[in-house]
């Protein structure tokens, strides 16, 4: 029997960018003239949304904000070496970089070989880095990874999926986007953030949380009152957490040791229009917080695609798998945090559950 470690993160994207920039989210839906003025006005906001705002437009905040991520991701990171996993496989989103209009699968598996992921280059829109932005570490066009691929584990995988009766699409090369989506490559260099470098194989598995606006938005930012064409909806939690027990218990008959990795923050408030997209969802949020610290896994299983939309909280699909495999191993969770935010667009989460 293999042995299996459980890590949540997020990957969320202006933590790559310098502080004086990392609330332009939130800038950017302030200049949006379809939301009331009322809304806009800070006296309006809750108090610690006024607090991280304050006179700078949330400068010092980010640098407060950078160092409580940092320190998760570094916990996180330790717990990773300290594992030695054979693998690591990675939950993550698509957000209209490889699957585009011509495809999009709810879930795949990337059965990639070795490649070269250079972060600087292969950005897209919805990593918030593209066009010579500047970045954290202030690196060029030249940093990049050669990413190690695990392919005979992908197709292991695959095949147990599908005998299963997931009917999981694979890939073994990428169709629009160069290397990894962001949700993949974020994941990597916020873990590897102190550039010790970043040796293990690992797999991708894109979800489509994006679902009703991955293409119809782009999945990203769009204005309130944008008229949207909607497309069919993403996979659900429920079956989200099937795939990740199935996952789990596939990997457990396996020969590698296997880090299962969920990667995003949760309520995003580009996403949550009943907040006018100002903020996100911490009331939403904290309930499922509290249900996974309490093992509670029913109360996921019992959220629906739309429960997760009105709260936008689209990217927790990506830790939906790995509570249904943390379940289905009976894995205990070690330690958790939760980190909340108004100004930095999104609550992050992490965990670490006991290797089973």
């Amino acid at each position: 029997m293999a042995e299996i470690l459980g890590l949540g993160l997020s990957h969320y994207p202006p933590l790559s960018t310098p502080d004086s920039i990392m609330s332009g989210i939130l800038r950017y839906t302030l200049n949006d003239a379809s939301i009331p003025d009322s809304a806009k006005d800070p006296k309006n906001w809750p108090a610690q949304m006024r607090r991280e705002w304050a006179d700078d437009l949330g400068v010092k905040a980010a640098a407060q904000h950078r160092a409580q991520l940092v320190e998760q991701f570094r916990r996180v990171r330790q717990s990773l070496d300290d594992f030695k996993p054979d693998v690591v496989m990675i939950w993550g989103d698509d957000q209209y970089e490889n699957f585009k209009e011509d495809i999009v699968p709810p879930f795949t598996v990337l059965a990639y070989e070795d490649m070269d992921l250079y972060p600087w280059r292969h950005a897209q829109n919805s990593s918030m880095v593209d066009n010579g932005k500047p970045n954290a570490w202030g690196e060029g066009p030249e940093k990049h990874y050669r990413l190690k691929g695990q392919r005979d584990a992908a197709k292991y995988l695959i095949s147990g999926l599908i005998k299963s009766d997931i009917d999981v699409s694979y890939a073994y090369k990428p169709l629009h986007h160069s290397s990894l989506a962001h949700a993949f490559t974020n994941a990597i260099l916020y873990l590897d953030y102190d550039r010790v470098g970043w040796d293990y194989p690992t797999i991708a598995v894109p979800i489509n949380c994006y679902g009703s606006k991955v293409i119809s938005a782009k999945g990203f930012l769009t204005r309130m009152d944008d008229q949207l064409v909607l497309d069919p909806p993403s996979p659900s939690p429920a079956r989200c957490m099937q795939l990740g027990a199935l996952t789990a218990k596939i990997f457990a008959d396996s020969p590698w040791r296997v880090a299962l990795v969920a990667s995003s923050s949760w309520s995003h408030a580009f996403l949550c229009d009943k907040h006018y997209r100002l903020y996100p969802d911490t009331t939403a949020d904290q309930k499922l917080y509290e249900a996974m610290v309490q093992g509670n896994f029913d109360y996921w299983r019992a959220q629906t695609t739309e429960d997760f939309d009105i709260s936008g909280q689209q990217e927790i699909l990506n830790w939906s798998p790995l509570l249904g495999a943390m379940q289905a191993l009976g894995a205990k969770l070690n330690w958790s945090s939760f980190v909340e935010t108004h100004v930095f667009n999104s609550n992050k989460v992490f965990a670490v559950y006991d290797p089973v």
